[in-house]
């Protein structure tokens, strides 16, 4: 979700050879015995801890899957948390192992930044929120508002370009760490709340008298958000990538948590065996450096893709959103593994 400017987020020679990962992170981390996940500092439905300091969220059975896939076990993981500005620097310094915070793959952050994205574990585009009692029923009725915005973002960035494309005027009301934007819009310091439409659900979420509230309906902004790691290490960028393809490609098949021992024991597809693990000539483990059933141990601790989606941020969780562009390729969305095979 966020673009970092560069020079406020880290110095010219950060940008060089001492951003790439080492070429074995697979091996420090099974020597340090869990995945370190740079998060949100707390977002609703994404990556939030409770009162006990447990981290719950769509973005956090992620990181627990690439757990899974290495240790077989969701709970090898710690969590780093970071504002907008900080969980570049936090990745690139190697105080996290990978990057799950709703972040926006773009091409400066693919290439100036040394990072390397694949897949996007949720399609989103930025969005407004405006009270209601403002009367307002499109973003192009907010000339000369005040905009609650974070700073460091490519929200930031996408809220300047719109309202300049749109000959309108506005005032932005800027704010480093995400809990301070939530808390001035909250207080009526700004007249919109502008993010990532699913960031909107979830502030809305939280505020005093959410029907108070709605999103408008303009998205103006492409934000594939997914993981990011450090360029250099190959197969730990495999291990992220084909983590997040597991979930996809089990709910293509059907599996899920609460079927896929029966599954396993009963069939004959050799595309699920294969997947499953249990095809005798299958490498798809080995050559990943993890064990051939690493598939099926994800699914076995968190379900797929859709019951990880459902869970924290569909019609079953308190954010009530819709799969839309999130829902399998052969449903009309843009979520699609490559073959396992």
């Amino acid at each position: 979700m966020k673009k970092a400017i560069l020079s406020a987020i880290i110095g010219t020679a950060a940008l060089g050879a001492g951003s790439a990962a080492s070429a074995a992170t697979l091996d420090d981390v099974k020597a340090k015995g869990f995945v370190q996940c740079v998060v949100n500092t707390g977002l609703p439905g994404f990556a939030s801890p409770d009162a006990s300091g447990n981290w719950t969220g769509f973005d956090i059975d992620f990181c627990r899957a690439v757990a899974v896939a290495i240790f077989n076990d969701p709970t090898k993981v710690k969590f780093t948390p970071t504002t907008g500005q900080t969980r570049f620097p936090a990745l690139q310094s190697g105080e996290g192992d990978v990057l799950f915070r709703n972040t926006t793959w773009t091409i400066s952050r693919d290439t100036a930044l040394g990072f390397n994205f694949r897949t996007v574990n949720y399609y989103d585009g930025q969005g407004f929120m405006v009270p209601k009692s403002l009367n307002v029923k499109s973003a192009l009725e907010l000339s000369g508002a005040a905009v609650c915005v974070q700073s460091g973002t490519t929200t930031e960035l996408n809220l300047a370009d719109y309202f300049k494309a749109n000959n309108l005027q506005y005032n932005p009301v800027v704010f480093e760490k995400f809990e301070e934007v939530n808390a001035a819009y909250a207080a009526g310091r700004c007249d919109v709340y502008t993010t990532d439409q699913s960031g909107l659900y979830s502030v809305r979420l939280g505020l005093p008298n959410p029907d108070d509230h709605i999103v408008l309906p303009e998205i103006i902004s492409k934000e594939p958000l997914g993981p990011a790691v450090r360029q250099g290490d190959d197969q730990w960028f495999d291990i992220v990538s084909w983590s997040h393809y597991a979930l996809v490609q089990a709910e293509e098949f059907g599996i899920t948590k609460a079927n896929v021992d029966e599954i396993k024991a009963s069939t004959t597809n050799p595309d699920i065996k294969r997947f499953l693990g249990t095809e005798a000539d299958s490498k798809i483990g080995t050559d990943l450096g993890l064990t051939n059933d690493w598939a099926y141990n994800i699914v076995k601790a968190l379900g797929n893709y859709g019951e990880i989606f459902e869970a924290n941020l569909g019609e079953s969780s308190p954010l009530k959103i819709q799969r839309g562009l999130n829902a399998l390729w052969t449903k009309g969305g843009l979520q699609y593994a490559p073959p396992v095979r």
